[in-house]
């Protein structure tokens, strides 16, 4: 049986939403500290 269509690859998850690119800018530090205050377990994908 073949993968849903909608899943979308990892490696556009990661640069979208990965630490690496949330720390590229100010807006993303701004969520990460934000879910450093939050005490999340994972801050980013």
């Amino acid at each position: 049986m073949s993968k849903g269509f909608s899943n979308g690859t990892n490696i556009k998850r990661v640069r979208k939403s990965g630490f690496r690119a949330r720390m590229s800018n100010s807006s993303g530090r701004k969520i990460l500290n934000s879910r450093r205050r939050k005490k999340r377990r994972r801050i980013a994908f």
